[in-house]
């Protein structure tokens, strides 16, 4: 940590500021503080500048003269003031400048030296701090460009997300529409399939009629004398069976009794009925006949309805 306050001083900064800004920042390299410097040139650090103490003259003559002359002579040891670059011989005070020439050049050969770093001159200060602002400033912008393709790479994913999101909802509707589709295609064939099958009914249903017709009008050129057999012939059915035909085109079928009057016909359409509700009346396709409020006691073999028939309502 001395090491950097000391690189710090040298480069033209107080002690104080120093140890204000690696005490506030933490820093662990010179950038660091370096950094926070520059960006809080206004604040000042509350902690006193320690005093600096004179060191001892190294000539220093002691006042006795006889301790001098027991003073037994001793080797001078040699000390390293400074590491020196074997690649380019540029001198460095701290392992940090170390680190620092080494990452920034690549060099790697260090090894300590007794030759003392020069202080820097003003001149040299000044250009030291101004390279070092230079590398802050460029810095700075590189982080805002960073943060700025950053920003721009979120709001092209927030765009992104939008996008499958309308697509998401698209395919949703697009599903939707496609089963009702099918749904109304689905309805519209049961509907089909529901008339034909009427169509049909109503087919064999006047075939029937017009064999029984047909069988009424010779019977008598056969044998006019025997009426009985003919009428024991028609009232032999026990039961009737109705298509009935509504007026939203579905079909109710049932099953009457031949002696039940056609009131009951009446009674079963209401209860189970398709249609709009109100009243209604109940004709014959074939022979086109009407019925009126007197054929509702008459029962359903004196009616012509039997073995079977198709019924119709109307709206009245």
């Amino acid at each position: 940590m001395s090491e950097i306050i000391n690189t710090l001083t040298e480069m033209g900064f107080s002690r104080s500021r120093a140890e204000l800004a690696i005490s506030t920042t933490k820093a662990q390299n010179v950038e660091q503080a370096m950094e926070w410097l520059l960006s809080n040139e206004e604040l000042e650090s509350p902690i006193p500048e320690s005093t600096v103490t004179e060191p001892t003259p190294i000539n220093s003559v002691p006042e006795n003269i006889e301790e001098k002359a027991n003073i037994e002579p001793q080797e001078k040891e040699v000390v390293a003031k400074s590491i020196k670059c074997d690649d380019c011989g540029k001198l460095f005070t701290s392992s940090v400048e170390v680190e620092f020439h080494g990452t920034k050049s690549g060099h790697t050969n260090f090894s300590e030296s007794t030759e003392e770093k020069k202080p820097l001159t003003e001149e040299e200060k000044k250009e030291q701090l101004g390279k070092i602002e230079a590398k802050l400033k460029q810095r700075r912008l590189e982080r805002e460009a960073r943060e700025k393709a950053e920003e721009l790479e979120r709001e092209r994913g927030r765009i992104r997300s939008g996008k499958d999101l309308l697509e998401a909802k698209r395919k949703h509707e697009e599903a939707e529409i496609k089963k009702m589709l099918d749904q109304k295609n689905r309805e519209k064939q049961e509907e089909k399939l529901a008339r034909e099958r009427v169509r049909q009914q109503i087919e064999q249903d006047k075939i029937a009629r017009k064999a029984l017709f047909e069988q009424k009008m010779e019977q008598p050129k056969v044998e006019q004398v025997s009426v009985a057999p003919v009428k024991s012939a028609i009232t032999n059915y026990s039961e009737v069976k109705l298509c009935i035909r509504l007026t939203n085109g579905n079909t109710l079928t049932q099953t009457f009794g031949a002696k039940e009057p056609l009131s009951a016909v009446r009674v079963f359409i209401e209860m189970n009925r398709t249609d709009e509700s109100g009243p209604f009346q109940l004709r014959l396709l074939y022979p086109i006949k009407v019925f009126t409020s007197e054929d509702y006691d008459k029962p359903l073999e004196m009616l012509d309805l039997a073995p079977t028939a198709v019924l119709v309502v109307s709206k009245t």
